[in-house]
């Protein structure tokens, strides 16, 4: 019953967290309901028994990507007026996309179903000494190493991409010039200098210091007693 309850309770969160990261104005606000729905999502692989995900979504998603959306966000100067301007010129093109996903989800929970043996999967006896992360590990470094190499490759290819693409060179930028700091022969000379002997034993000199002007001293004089 209590669990019944904590599922239909994070779920309705879940729910609302996701719809106020597509309807909020403010994307800072999009931001914060963004890592509430994580927080909803892993309390739920928690109560499915799925600790690991739940932990995989918190430490990566949470405290890694979403903080990245956050302080990109707070970092860049959006002009959000601008944005605004072109909402109604890209309208239409936005409702038939959404429609078409619309569309499809409605087909997908339609022809979806139960298996028959659903309910006894539930009570199947866990394999002694075979928890969820060995399972999880065993299923992607031994069935589907390939297909998990490839997706790490093609992540590699696309922040690889990302990088090319938003690289712009100045032409005013000052670069440091590694090789040239290390051939220094002949441009730096070496002199014994005695110990306390000071800047004056290689030939500077301090600038001679000015010394302050003396303020002048104001006479008052006085007439039956009064101060003009």
């Amino acid at each position: 019953m209590i669990a019944a309850a904590a599922f239909y309770i994070f779920a309705a969160v879940l729910i609302a967290s996701a719809v106020m990261v597509v309807t909020s104005r403010n994307p800072v606000h999009s931001v914060l309901f963004l890592i509430l729905a994580f927080f909803n999502a892993a309390a739920l692989f928690l109560l499915a028994g799925a600790e690991f995900l739940a932990m995989i979504l918190v430490i990566v998603y949470v405290g890694a990507v979403a903080v990245l959306f956050l302080f990109v966000v707070m970092m860049l100067d959006v002009d959000f007026s601008a944005l605004r301007e072109g909402f109604q010129r890209y309208a239409p093109v936005g409702g038939a996309v959404g429609l078409v996903l619309f569309a499809e989800l409605v087909f997908v929970f339609a022809t979806w179903r139960f298996a028959d043996d659903v309910g006894g999967l539930r009570l199947n006896p866990t394999p002694e000494g075979v928890d969820n992360t060995r399972a999880i590990g065993r299923i992607l470094y031994t069935d589907h190493v390939w297909l998990f190499q490839l997706s790490g490759l093609i992540l590699l290819v696309a922040m690889i991409g990302a990088i090319v693409l938003t690289l712009r060179g100045r032409p005013n930028s000052k670069r440091q010039d590694i090789a040239a700091q290390v051939a220094r022969s002949g441009s730096v000379n070496l002199r014994q200098v005695r110990s306390g002997a000071g800047l004056g034993e290689i030939g500077i000199e301090r600038p001679p210091v000015a010394a302050p002007e003396t303020p002048k001293k104001v006479e008052h004089h006085g007439h039956g007693g009064g101060h003009h």
